[in-house]
């Protein structure tokens, strides 16, 4: 448990630079469900895991394809780079197919590590040469067209396509699944499982059929849990108010985050901890209370095993870590 505790906080020190680029008429909708859950996993995480800019072709006003305006910090061309170069387009993308645009998107793959392309997105980076020989995926109504245009791609109707350093994904809901799918690469699928489970109401898990429904369970569990911290519920009650046998919670538990339903409400407990101590004057012994712990001692000897440090220790670190 320290190891990996340790891991995380090494992973937690990376600030990956991300540049989104946009389309006139994007999907606004696509854009947050790819931005949120890196401002989410920010929050969590109590620092600046993912720093963003908005680009453009030019500095200036993108407007999206509902009216919404987007400044653009930058053209592309003047990014430095970074980790990863968001390619934001939806309607009107055969349009943007000049030799302009599709010479600065290639010229950009080689400044960033990876190139996702979000909604339309990918059918910028394939003309511009960046998908062939390379698995992707473009949103549903485009899938005919894009596999005829681009027969030297492997063109499939996932939801999400990571194939070496290039990813795509089929729509704006899609992009959400896309970017949870990074952040759990990056920074673990504790993290994962927590960014998700904000975006989501938790009481129950679905009953959708689709292939991710054992996932979805977790993510239900690890909604509930968020919501009942400083009074926390048995984990028979939790799978009961998810209609799920308890027997399958923990292995479901187990096989998505390795950890036992017990051990991973005391993770979402300790790190709500963590975030008091690291955002607030708060009291350890307030803290402790707020995280469903009897006392200050008894949740100060979980955070050190779980976090290979104390509390106070966090506390007084503050000032020179943000140095």
């Amino acid at each position: 448990m320290q190891i990996w505790a340790k891991t995380m906080q090494v992973s937690q020190k990376l600030s990956r630079e991300v540049g989104i680029l946009l389309f006139r008429d994007f999907s606004m909708h696509a854009l947050a469900n790819t931005v949120e859950p890196l401002r989410a996993a920010n929050t969590l995480a109590g620092r600046s895991l993912y720093r963003w800019r908005y680009l453009g072709m030019a500095q200036g006003q993108v407007v999206s394809s509902s009216g919404l305006p987007v400044w653009a910090d930058s053209a592309l061309r003047d990014h430095m780079g970074g980790a990863i170069l968001f390619i934001v387009s939806s309607y009107g993308n055969e349009q943007l197919r000049t030799p302009k645009i599709l010479r600065s998107i290639a010229a950009a793959a080689a400044r960033f590590e990876t190139i996702a392309g979000i909604d339309t997105g990918s059918d910028l980076m394939a003309a511009a040469g960046l998908l062939s020989g390379h698995r992707a995926t473009i949103h549903w109504d485009e899938l005919a067209r894009f596999a005829e245009t681009y027969p030297d791609i492997d063109v499939s109707d996932a939801r999400t396509v990571h194939d070496r350093n290039r990813l795509s994904c089929g729509g704006a809901m899609t992009a959400f699944d896309l970017a949870i799918d990074l952040i759990g690469k990056h920074h673990g699928a504790m993290l994962r499982l927590e960014v998700a489970s904000l975006f989501m109401h938790g009481e129950r898990a679905t009953t959708d059929p689709a292939p991710q429904i054992a996932d979805r369970v977790v993510l239900a569990a690890v909604a509930l849990m968020r919501r009942h911290i400083e009074y926390p519920l048995s984990v028979p009650d939790i799978a009961k108010r998810l209609s799920t046998p308890l027997r399958r919670l923990e292995t479901l538990c187990r096989i998505n985050t390795n950890r036992s339903p017990r051990a991973l409400y005391r993770r979402i407990r300790l790190q709500e901890a963590q975030r008091f101590v690291r955002n607030t004057s708060l009291p350890i012994a307030e803290i402790a209370t707020r995280c469903g712990y009897e006392d200050a001692s008894a949740m100060t000897r979980a955070y050190k095993a779980e976090f290979d440090t104390t509390p106070r220790a966090t506390r007084a670190s503050l000032t020179s870590y943000k140095d």
